[in-house]
């Protein structure tokens, strides 16, 4: 723990000078670290043990099973949304024969908000190799929030790419 050093008396017992003077004697104060070392420790492995470390959060992605049957939607019930670079989308609902309509990835809550908690919607997402990956996650998040979970996640192909860039 702790000691101290009792000085020791000095040898030689001259008298060095006139006068009465008396020699200051120093106290030696030794203070062992070890057992402030031990709790350091132990509080440094506590708090370590006890520390909630926070999670990184994912994206859930429910895949479907591996059936070769299609399943039948009737068009009506089809959003297909065609994401490209330079944060541009096209979406269209119904038959073939609507047109494309131009958005931006912010825009699209505009988009999802008529068609939010309807469990009958299906949506197409096909994104191109140019779109960022955060506009993905972006339109992802704002299906989310509009509680539409029903949607795939397609590559755009050059035939639907070469159909929305000429609009």
């Amino acid at each position: 723990m702790g000691a101290v050093d009792t000085p020791q008396p000095r040898s030689g017992g001259g008298k060095k000078g006139k006068g009465f003077h008396r020699p200051k004697r120093r106290v030696g104060v030794r203070i062992d670290m070890t057992p402030m070392v031990d709790v350091a420790f132990l509080l440094l492995i506590f708090f370590m043990v006890t520390t909630v470390f926070m999670t990184p959060q994912a994206l859930e992605i429910n895949l479907p099973p591996d059936n070769k049957t299609p399943m039948q939607v009737a068009e009506s019930k089809i959003l297909q949304l065609r994401v490209l670079g330079e944060d541009r989308v096209y979406w269209k609902r119904g038959p073939k024969t609507d047109p494309w309509v131009r958005t931006t990835v912010a825009g699209m809550k505009d988009v999802l908000k008529p068609l939010a908690n309807n469990d009958a919607i299906v949506i197409l997402l096909n994104i191109d190799r140019d779109a960022t990956f955060d506009n993905m996650v972006s339109i992802i998040d704002q299906l989310d929030l509009a509680n539409l979970g029903r949607f795939s996640i397609l590559e755009l192909t050059p035939a639907d790419k070469a159909e929305v860039e000429n609009l």
